[in-house]
């Protein structure tokens, strides 16, 4: 590794012949999934290239290579966790979301539940739901951030979701 740091790209090709097939095997034995494997993988030697110049001698190889490997595999998941707990693929989610609302009583409900929220979750709903504006835009007109205004809509969203929940779980017990 200190020669590849140095520069000599075929000390590279030494550690990749060495390695390549602990890591890919302790990929596959956690994702399970070939392809999802060869592309954490990938990853994997593309941020030790990177990083190359962060190595420290003191530092056995294997070990620096292998938290490399998990940090890349945790980015995947979490990546990958995050797809698919916002994008769905089922048709009959779709089209309950597509579906006409016929009667006011769940528009009500949700009013109701708006009384939850504190003023300024409020605030930031009215501006990206009914203005529709960007979380540029909110953050400007309630002196924050828009990652801070993004955070404030995406709390209030959950809570209203979960308020709602509930509300729909005690309604089929009655």
């Amino acid at each position: 590794m200190v020669a590849y740091v140095d520069g000599d790209v075929e000390a590279f090709e030494i550690l990749y012949g060495r390695h390549k097939s602990r890591v890919l095997g302790f990929l596959l034995a956690k994702l399970r999934d070939r392809d999802e494997a060869e592309d954490v993988f990938q990853t994997t030697f593309a941020k030790l290239h990177l990083g190359r110049h962060k190595y420290r001698q003191d530092i056995p190889f294997l070990p620096w290579l292998f938290t490399i490997t998990r940090n890349a595999l945790v980015d995947h998941i979490r990546k990958k966790g995050a797809h698919d707990r916002y994008i769905t693929v089922s048709e009959e989610v779709v089209d309950a979301y597509a579906a006409p609302v016929s009667a006011a009583a769940p528009i009500q409900a949700a009013f109701s539940e708006l009384a939850t929220l504190n003023e300024s979750q409020r605030q930031a709903l009215e501006l990206r739901f009914n203005q529709g504006l960007s979380f540029a835009e909110i953050a400007k007109q309630m002196q924050t951030t828009a990652g801070n205004s993004r955070q404030i809509i995406s709390r209030a969203v959950r809570k209203l979701r979960s308020l709602m929940i509930k509300k729909e779980q005690r309604d089929e017990k009655i």
